[in-house]
């Protein structure tokens, strides 16, 4: 029996992914000082059970000024490292890839935890003990009207968050992960240097495409420098804002180009975020809506992409990498939904060889083969995930 696509494994640079499946970074706002903790180690811990190819640690702040969040994840210190490296070396002994995204907020800094309204911090959250911070941006514009004004970066600050990033990069490589991300995506901080929305610079660092890529690029660059050459480097944007006058896809396919030239490896194709939250655009939702930008960058830019956005059903993700529209596939919330989408991925396509749960953690697989002859022998509708 052949192996479907989404079972076969990529090879970049030096690592590779049993299958296509990346779990996607999906902030938990649990941290403690930048610190992740148990909630963290079984969140990523599960999907890694589960079968994914890819395990990826959420967006990991590179300065305390740039988390999203009080409770967002750090790697600015040992002990963030630390509590970093035992995640990545679980992931890694269940034969998953262990990966860490890199991100700095910019002015969606220093804003409420989503239960707490996904908003602007008030005196509720004050209370609490969230305080705010300074924020900083490529331009003096606040997100919406309420929110924190950031400070324009200076040329001076953005040599400083280059060095941030290096070491931040030096730190992921040294806690065991082996695929890094550059967040550039969803209204955070490199994003709105892309945007012609929220970048109004008039040096070198704004203006025209080229210069609004300035400073995203020179990240690429420093990260990629830092990061082992023989381990790949994903960049993820946001394809689109979806908001007139702001980016378009023909500003991310220019993007990956220059991204690729700089050492990427693989381009995460979101949309959205620059106003509100994180993946907010008035683009319409559908499954795979987000497919297509995946496959316009993948085919103009020559680049490896990943697809994601509302791709829950097995078939409807091998569709995808059989069409040749992307060559990874990134699943988030449904992976909340059900951590070993991985796994029932394989029943639904019908790959399994020999023993159905084979492939499982034998903790769990060893028991569930047992009980599978009396489950056929059953009468009744099987379950969604079983093969027929």
């Amino acid at each position: 029996m052949s192996l479907p696509h989404l079972f076969q494994p990529l090879t970049l640079r030096g690592v590779t992914f049993p299958n296509r499946i990346v779990i996607s970074p999906m902030c938990q706002y649990s941290a403690v000082d930048g610190v992740a903790n148990d909630w963290h180690f079984v969140h990523l811990g599960k999907f890694a059970q589960g079968g994914a190819g890819v395990v990826m640690a959420e967006a990991s702040a590179v300065v305390p000024e740039g988390r999203i969040t009080h409770g967002d994840v750090g790697i600015w210190n040992d002990e963030q490292q630390g509590a970093l490296a035992r995640i990545a070396a679980f992931v890694r002994s269940q034969g998953s890839v262990p990966a860490i995204q890199l991100a700095h907020a910019g002015r969606k800094a220093s804003m409420q935890r989503p239960w707490y309204g996904n908003a602007a911090l008030t005196a509720e959250d004050r209370a609490r003990g969230d305080m705010p911070w300074q924020i900083v941006a490529p331009s003096a514009i606040p997100m919406e009207d309420g929110w924190l004004t950031p400070h324009a970066l200076s040329i001076e600050d953005m040599k400083t968050l280059r060095e941030a990033w290096r070491v931040a990069t030096l730190r992921a490589a040294a806690a065991g992960f082996e695929f890094l991300e550059v967040h550039c995506a969803h209204g955070y901080l490199l994003h709105e240097f892309l945007s012609p929305l929220s970048n109004k610079r008039d040096d070198a660092y704004g203006g025209d495409r080229a210069g609004r890529m300035h400073h995203p690029l020179e990240i690429i660059e420093t990260v990629r420098a830092a990061w082992p050459a023989d381990k790949p480097l994903s960049v993820r944007v946001s394809s689109v804002d979806g908001v007139d006058g702001g980016v378009q896809i023909e500003d991310s396919i220019a993007f990956a180009r220059e991204a690729k030239a700089r050492g990427a490896d693989v381009i995460d194709c979101s949309s959205g975020g620059l106003m509100g939250s994180a993946t907010a655009a008035r683009l319409p939702r559908g499954y795979s809506f987000q497919v297509p930008f995946a496959d316009a960058i993948r085919r103009e830019a020559e680049i490896a992409t990943m697809a994601v956005g509302l791709i829950l059903h097995p078939q409807q993700a091998e569709d995808v990498l059989v069409q040749g529209q992307a060559d990874l596939i990134g699943i988030g919330r449904e992976a909340l939904f059900d951590p070993n989408w991985p796994q029932h991925a394989r029943l639904s396509l019908a790959e399994a060889n020999g023993e159905v749960f084979g492939d499982w953690p034998k903790q769990y697989g060893w028991w569930l083969e047992r009980r599978e002859p009396g489950l056929r022998k059953l009468d009744g509708p099987a379950l969604p995930f079983r093969r027929g």
